[in-house]
């Protein structure tokens, strides 16, 4: 069985949230307070065959339900801890995890028919769980927080590595960016604040609902929806749309809001505790073809300045980017996992075209970066670059050094659950009395 197969994979198992349950149902094992029922398993069972992830273990299930047990140990501890997360972060996770499924599947009417719920259905039924999920995370955390590495224990952890095992690594940069957002004329919002006041009249003296304007005129994803957005807490949206959205009471509509995004209005359409649901209208101010040519210009400047050396790329970022994630870091990008050196495959459009052709060190012209319908302007600068190479510990050291820390986690973890083992009430069903376990402790 994999060492791998530890608690650092266990937590995101969640495929139960959405389990059809049509087994035969009694409780499989019991952890302190907390129990496994039959159809965690099952369900677990078939999402993962269905996956093609059903290792050739003669005894699947029983990994299934160490897994499970392990988790519950972790949870029973986080509540004599009283260790919780807050509805902020669960809210966060049951929607990123709607997105990812949502991006996956196609379209969240094809989610909606796939799992035969509706939305509101399907993250009900998540909450629990990732609610659980989270927590074990934190007490997980919590267990092995105050494990770190020397210098001279990594560089002996890699001389211990056979040199076979070392992992490729793919071509990575380094880019440094400098972002300006086209100002959008006074003239061009007061359009946009204008059509927002005629269809709140229209609403509110029941020419038009709300949702059949949204869904003729609103400019995002969620007009096909009559413009709700779904239940949400205050922290996961834009400000100023979250503080006009909370003060409203249901069926109301707010006056007109100016977000990151646009302008809307918004109509409350239920609350539940620290979550509403709201439709909303959004409309985006049209970018003139001189407010283009204004930004372009600027960075024209910016990059000369850059070039005649009367400041540095550095210094330029922080006096002139409009993009508040990297102005103060030198305009240094990261990548998905947060390190400044990206993959290649990350880079994707119109700055995947730039990079291609540009050598280190080399500052682009300006070019226009859509994202999330915002219009933007940049150059890029490509700092470094590391092509592709089998990973050693000059170039890569901080690889070597979270291997280094997971070996060590792993070590801790494996001892903490040996420990916990021994004095948590734990009973397994007979049924699972003969299966082999990578921990001992669990049959007593």
């Amino acid at each position: 069985m994999r060492r791998g197969f530890l608690l650092l994979t266990i937590l995101y198992c969640s495929s139960y949230i959405f389990a059809q349950n049509n087994v035969v149902d009694k409780i499989i094992a019991i952890v302190g307070e907390e129990i496994i029922l039959k159809s965690d398993i099952e369900n677990e069972f078939l999402h993962e065959q269905g996956q093609g992830l059903i290792s050739t273990s003669s005894d699947y299930r029983a990994e299934i339900l160490e897994r499970q047990l392990m988790q519950k140990l972790l949870l029973a501890q986080a509540k004599l801890d009283s260790i919780s997360v807050t509805e902020d972060e669960v809210e966060n996770e049951v929607n990123s995890r709607i997105q990812y499924l949502t991006s996956n599947i196609g379209s969240r009417e094809r989610l909606e028919a796939y799992f035969g719920k509706n939305i509101e259905e399907i993250k009900s039924d998540m909450r629990a769980p990732i609610r659980e999920k989270l927590i074990t995370e934190m007490m997980q955390q919590k267990i092995v927080e105050k494990i770190r590495s020397t210098p001279s224990e990594v560089k002996t952890f890699y001389k211990k590595l056979p040199k076979d095992s070392l992992p490729d690594i793919p071509d990575k940069y380094e880019i440094q960016q400098i972002v300006i957002k086209p100002t959008v004329s006074e003239a061009e919002k007061e359009r946009i604040r204008e059509k927002l006041r005629g269809f709140r009249d229209q609403i509110l003296s029941g020419e038009k609902t709300f949702n059949t304007l949204a869904v003729l005129y609103s400019e995002d994803g969620s007009a096909v929806r009559g413009g709700e957005l779904g239940y949400s807490t205050k922290s996961m949206w834009d400000p100023a749309f979250a503080e006009a959205a909370f003060s409203l009471k249901p069926g109301k509509i707010s006056k007109i809001v100016e977000s990151e995004f646009g302008f809307h209005i918004i109509q409350l359409i239920d609350r539940q505790g620290e979550r509403i649901n709201v439709r909303h209208i959004i409309l985006q101010p049209k970018i003139s073809d001189s407010e283009r040519e204004a930004a372009i210009h600027r960075l024209d400047s910016i990059r000369q300045y850059i070039l005649d050396q009367e400041m540095t790329f550095e210094d330029a970022a922080y006096y002139f980017s409009t993009d508040k994630q990297t102005r103060n870091n030198g305009g240094l990008m990261s990548g998905k996992n947060g390190d400044s050196r990206i993959e290649k495959a990350e880079i994707e459009g119109d700055m995947a075209k730039q990079v291609n052709r540009m050598k280190v060190g080399e500052i682009s012209e300006p070019f226009v970066s859509k994202s999330e319908a915002r219009e933007e302007y940049k150059i890029i600068k490509v700092k470094a670059f590391y092509p592709q190479h089998k990973a050693n510990l000059e170039d890569d050291w901080q690889i070597f050094e979270m291997l280094l820390k997971n070996e060590k986690q792993m070590d801790k973890l494996e001892k903490w659950i040996k420990e916990k083992q021994a004095n948590t009430y734990i009973h397994i069903d007979d049924s699972y009395k003969n299966s082999k376990f990578r921990y001992d402790g669990w049959i007593k």
